[in-house]
């Protein structure tokens, strides 16, 4: 667990509101628009959870990461309540998920974005440098 003035980053499961990040996620996040509870519910049952919270402990943020803790992850979801923007705590999640991943030495942890590159670049991402070796099946399994 992580304080950043005014804000507290944890990974305790129990502090999350997944009704609220399914709403977040299903009705203002484009990579998940209209994403079922259900399915928050598995993926987030399946990751490391993030959750950022305020100096009164209401969710203001979350992210998650996919990993083996092994060999790779892949940071996902990552969301900030619209009126807690602009004050870099989507920065401080990713130094959250980068710091506590950084015991398992990891020898890769990915992401996707569209908008957000300078976020990511101040916690040490960089442009993939063989993006024409990354490969995907859309829609696998749905």
């Amino acid at each position: 667990m992580s304080t950043v003035s005014p804000y507290e980053i944890s990974t305790d499961p129990d502090r999350l509101d997944l009704d609220l990040v399914h709403h977040w996620l299903s009705t203002g996040a484009f990579w998940a628009l209209g994403r079922s509870r259900e399915t928050i519910g598995r993926a987030a049952a399946a990751s490391i959870n993030f959750g950022a919270y305020d100096g009164e402990g209401r969710q203001v943020g979350y992210a998650r990461v996919v990993s083996d803790l092994a060999t790779f992850g892949w940071l996902c979801d990552v969301y900030v309540a619209e009126a807690h923007r602009g004050r870099g705590l989507g920065t401080k999640l990713a130094e959250a998920v980068r710091d506590h991943l950084a015991p398992y030495r990891l020898k890769r942890l990915l992401l996707s974005t569209i908008d957000a590159h300078e976020v990511y670049a101040r916690v040490g991402f960089e442009p993939f440098p063989y993006p024409e070796r990354l490969m995907y099946i859309p829609g696998a399994g749905g």
